[in-house]
């Protein structure tokens, strides 16, 4: 019994005593309820406590190192820790409690619905630990484990549920109302739909509570079921699951076989998460860096560099090829050094404009919003983005030059036509990013490869070499005869 209920206990026990004292111990009996409120009050003020102490975790969880979280999770009530748990990703399940004993394991992944449990098994690298993980569950929910771990897990088949409510289509609403009463009672993973199956597990059809509960209990299931459903292969990618979820008002999707039989669900909640990921991946890539397995905050500084260096140097090995395109051009820069003022100026132009033509194709491929198909509309698009932006980019610094009051002081008396030379290699150097970032993205689609990896800064080394070889192609043409 808990210290809680002893003192209630105590306390009632004292009140049922004084009940039959006589009317002068009245003292006896206001000091025994003010014991039992000043006990409630007691009471209240642990429980606030703590779900303070639950809120405060959840809140400084991603700050904690795993020590920390470790510590402050096991100090909490079960009930609050059993709550916090389940709301966690199941890279952070499995890293607090893959130390513990095995009974208690068991008794934490056993609150795991199926699909769930196979996302905490899959943090596991070793063969011969997964199979103790999953000695662990239940005989029904180790079979639906194992299947679900036959599934890669970035697909629909690796983050599915498979239970999920079944209808026969010769019921009426009646009996499949009762039915999934019976049903209900499992650890399905949503009542919002209920699917209608044949004896062969083929979906027929879907129907939602709201259409069950409006219709006559004689009518028949097949009745009232829709038969236009979207449903999804085992093996879609679950960034092209979160698209459909996105595109459609839908809770929760079907997933089929190849032999078109239903196998289970996958709910916007599974794919949520996943969104997430993805889109995390996404911008550490645009950014030139690997992804990151965890938090900022608890990456360690030795895989910090190693997940930063590598495209560091890939980046720094094709800025060597500007250097070697500079060397070409010595002799150009020496008859009109001043060419060397606007350099830089060229180079970022280039650069700058071709990091956004590929993040935005990167971001409207990873949307649905472009196809590999597309790739002639986008090109006709951003060639005339890109002519307009060189033009107004050339614009400004051809009259930065023309209306520099120390003018001819700082690029000589030919300074009109080195503003020419500017301008028109701006346009040239825009015009070309801008078509070098919109493209790289669909050749990596045409090559199977993440077009994310066309990163802003390997575009703009890109762009860095021939924005050089176009610069001082243009000043060899118009500058010759004058300074060249």
């Amino acid at each position: 019994m808990s210290d809680e209920k002893k003192q209630n206990s105590k306390t009632a026990d004292k009140l049922n005593k004084n009940e039959s004292a006589p009317l002068n111990s009245q003292s006896d009996i206001a000091s025994a309820t003010d014991e039992h409120l000043a006990s409630h009050q007691v009471s209240q003020a642990e429980e606030t406590a703590h779900d303070t102490a639950e809120a405060d975790l959840r809140e400084q969880w991603n700050q904690l190192s795993i020590a920390e979280r470790s510590k402050a999770f096991f100090e909490l009530t079960r009930t609050d820790a059993e709550e916090l748990f389940l709301s966690l990703t199941a890279n952070d399940q499995f890293q607090l409690i893959k130390e513990v004993s095995q009974l208690e394991k068991r008794s934490w992944i056993r609150l795991l619905a199926p699909d769930d449990a196979a996302d905490l098994i899959q943090e596991e690298d070793l063969p011969l630990k997964k199979e103790e993980w999953l000695s662990l569950l239940d005989p029904q929910t180790k079979r639906e484990v194992s299947a679900l771990l036959a599934y890669a897990e970035d697909n629909a088949g690796g983050i599915m549920s498979s239970r999920f409510i079944r209808l026969r289509p010769q019921m009426n609403v009646d009996e499949a109302i009762s039915y999934i009463r019976i049903q209900a009672k499992t650890q399905v993973e949503t009542i919002y739909y209920a699917y209608v199956i044949n004896s062969d597990q083929k979906l027929l059809g879907v129907v939602s509570f709201r259409e069950l509960f409006s219709s006559s209990p004689s009518k028949k299931v097949e009745e009232i079921m829709h038969t236009d459903i979207i449903r999804i292969p085992v093996d879609l990618d679950q960034e092209q699951i979160g698209q459909i979820f996105s595109q459609n008002d839908l809770m929760a999707l079907p997933v089929i076989d190849e032999d078109e039989k239903m196998v289970g669900i996958v709910t916007f909640d599974d794919v949520a998460e996943v969104l997430q990921e993805e889109a995390t991946e996404d911008i550490h890539k645009i950014g030139g860096l690997e992804t990151l397995d965890a938090p900022y905050l608890q990456i360690s500084f030795k895989e910090m560099l190693k997940k930063r260096a590598g495209w560091l140097i890939v980046l720094l090995v094709g800025e060597m090829f500007t250097a070697t395109a500079l060397g070409y051009y010595e002799d150009e820069m020496k008859r009109a050094v001043v060419l060397s003022m606007f350099l830089p100026l060229i180079i970022s132009s280039g650069g700058n404009s071709g990091s956004q033509a590929s993040t935005l194709v990167v971001r409207a491929m990873a949307l649905g919003e472009v196809k590999l198909s597309d790739w002639s509309k986008v090109l006709l698009r951003e060639m005339m983005t890109g002519f307009f932006l060189g033009l107004v980019l050339g614009s400004i610094s051809l009259l930065r030059i023309f209306l520099w009051p120390w003018r001819e002081t700082m690029y000589g008396p030919h300074y009109a036509i080195i503003a020419a030379t500017v301008g028109v290699s701006v346009i040239g150097v825009v015009l070309w990013g801008t078509i070098s970032g919109s493209m790289l993205p669909f050749i990596l689609r045409r090559l199977n490869l993440d077009p994310a990896s066309a990163s802003a800064p390997a575009v703009a080394t890109i762009v860095d070499v021939t924005g050089v070889i176009i610069y001082f192609t243009m000043a060899s043409i118009i500058l010759k005869g004058f300074l060249l």
